[in-house]
C-alpha cells in the first residue's frame, strides 16, 4: 500500500514537471517569435534604435534559454515514451516538436557565431531558421498551450497517474454508468483558439513576406517594372556585364531599410563629392552615367546571416572618384550619405582606397533598382553589408572618425569579413 502511494506521488510529480516544461517552452517560444519579428520589421528597426541591438541579444539569450526545458524534458523522456506506448500520433507529435526545437537552436547558434562558421554556413542557417519558424511556430505554440491545459485538467490528458485511472474506473462501476466523454475544448479553450487563429491571420502576411525574401526574390532585383526609379537615360552595360561575367548572382537579397524605400527621377537626383577636397564634384544623372565604369565580380554578405554570391557589379572605383576630387592632406576618413536622408557610414581613407570598393550603378547587367539601393550604391565586398550604403548620393572627406548609423546603435565598427585583410 505504501509503495502504491509512493508511485502515485512520483507520477503526480512527473505530471507537474511536464506542466512546468510546457509552460516555460510556450513563453520562450512566444518571446522568440515576437522579438524575431521585431528584429526583422523595418518600422521596428528604426523605432528601436540602439534598443534593437539589446533586443537581438535578448533573442539570442532566449534561444539559449530554450535549451533548459528541452534538456529537462530529455531527462524525463524515457518515462514519457513508455507512457505513449500504443499512441503513434502522440509519439509523432513529440518527435516533430523536438525536431523543430533542435532545428531552431542549431541554426540560431550558427547565426549567433556567424564569424566562426563563415558566410555560407550562416546563409544556410538563416534559411533553415526561417523555414523552422514558418512551419513550426504554429505547431509549437499549439502544442505548448494544449499540452499545458490537458496536463492541468485530468479528464483531458493522456498521461495520468495510475491511481487516478483506478479511482475513475471504480467510480464508474459503482454508478454503473459509462464515463461521459469530455469536450476537448472548454469555452475558455475555444476563446484561446480563436485568439490564436486571429494572430495567425494577422501575422501570416508578415511570415509570407519573410519567406518571399528568402525563397522568391531574384538576386538581380525585383521582376521587370518593379524599379520605382525613373532616371533617363539608362546606363549602357559594358560587355562584361551583359551577359554578366560572374554568370549571374547566386542567392537572394533581403530588403532591409531604416526608412521607407525612396525613389528618384532626373529632377531630384544628384551626386557630389565634397568636404576636404581640392575640387568639389557635382553631377546630375545624365552626367554621372557618362563617367567611365569598371566591372567586378564579388560576394555580398549581410551581418544578419544571408549572402549573395558572384555578383557582377558595374560602377566607378571609389579610389578614382577620390583622385578626381583631390583629397587634402588633413582628411582621414570618407563619410557616405544615403539618399534616404538618414543613413550614413564611413571608411578610413586607407579602406576607401581598396581596389574592390565600388560606387556601383549596375548589377548583373541591369540598373540597380530602388529596392536594392539604386540608382547608385556603395559596394565594399570585404566588409559586412551595413558598410555598403544604399541610395548613395554624397561622399564627404572629413578629418577624424564618423560613427555610422548602425555603429551608433551598437554595431561593431569592425565590419571585416572573416579572412579579410584588415587595414
Amino acid at each position: 500500500m505504501m509503495l502504491k502511494k509512493s508511485l502515485t506521488l512520483i507520477r503526480r510529480g512527473y505530471g507537474k514537471k511536464l506542466v512546468s516544461i510546457h509552460a516555460w517552452n510556450a513563453w520562450l517560444v512566444l518571446f522568440l517569435a515576437v522579438s524575431g519579428l521585431m528584429l526583422l520589421g523595418a518600422f521596428w528597426r528604426e523605432w528601436l534604435g540602439e534598443g534593437r541591438v539589446w533586443l537581438k541579444w535578448g533573442h539570442i539569450a532566449g534561444g539559449l534559454a530554450l535549451l533548459v526545458p528541452v534538456v529537462y524534458y530529455l531527462l524525463l523522456a524515457a518515462k514519457h515514451w513508455k507512457r505513449l506506448k500504443g499512441k503513434p500520433s502522440q509519439k509523432a507529435n513529440v518527435i516533430t516538436v523536438l525536431t523543430l526545437l533542435f532545428g531552431w537552436m542549431v541554426s540560431g547558434i550558427v547565426l549567433w557565431q556567424y564569424k566562426a562558421f563563415g558566410p555560407r554556413a550562416a546563409n544556410a542557417a538563416l534559411l533553415a531558421h526561417d523555414l523552422f519558424t514558418w512551419i513550426g511556430l504554429p505547431i509549437i505554440i499549439y502544442h505548448s498551450i494544449t499540452r499545458t491545459r490537458w496536463l492541468k485538467e485530468p479528464d483531458k490528458r493522456s498521461i495520468r497517474p495510475e491511481q487516478e485511472i483506478l479511482d475513475a474506473a471504480a467510480s464508474n462501476r459503482a454508478e454503473k454508468t459509462p464515463p461521459r466523454p469530455q469536450p476537448v475544448y472548454t469555452r475558455r479553450g475555444f476563446l484561446k483558439a480563436a485568439v490564436g487563429a486571429g494572430l495567425a491571420v494577422t501575422l501570416g502576411p508578415t511570415f509570407v513576406r519573410w519567406m518571399s525574401w528568402s525563397l522568391q526574390l531574384p538576386a538581380g532585383g525585383e521582376p521587370p517594372g518593379a524599379n520605382a526609379n525613373r532616371l533617363l537615360p539608362d546606363p549602357v552595360p559594358l560587355p562584361q556585364s551583359s551577359p554578366p561575367i560572374g554568370g549571374g548572382a547566386e542567392g537572394h537579397f533581403r530588403v532591409y531599410t531604416v526608412t521607407d524605400i525612396p525613389s528618384f527621377d532626373n529632377s531630384n537626383w544628384s551626386f557630389k563629392v565634397d568636404g576636404l577636397v581640392d575640387n568639389k564634384l557635382h553631377w546630375n544623372w545624365e552626367q554621372f552615367v557618362k563617367l567611365q565604369r569598371e566591372v567586378q565580380v564579388s560576394d555580398f554578405h549581410c551581418i544578419t546571416g544571408w549572402s549573395v554570391y558572384k555578383n557582377t557589379w558595374e560602377g566607378i572605383p571609389l579610389a578614382k572618384l577620390l583622385d578626381m576630387a583631390g583629397v587634402q592632406r588633413t582628411a582621414t576618413s570618407v563619410k557616405f550619405y544615403s539618399g534616404d536622408g538618414v543613413y550614413t557610414d564611413s571608411l578610413t581613407l586607407e579602406q576607401a582606397r581598396m581596389d574592390d570598393v565600388l560606387v556601383a550603378v549596375m548589377h548583373d547587367g541591369r540598373p540597380i533598382s530602388n529596392e536594392l539601393g539604386g540608382p547608385v550604391r556603395l559596394v565594399v565586398p570585404q566588409m559586412y553589408a551595413y558598410k555598403s550604403v544604399k541610395w548613395l548620393n554624397r561622399i564627404e572627406l572629413i578629418k577624424g572618425d564618423h560613427v555610422g548609423y548602425w555603429e551608433q546603435r551598437g554595431y561593431s565598427s569592425d565590419a571585416w569579413l572573416p579572412g579579410s585583410e584588415k587595414i
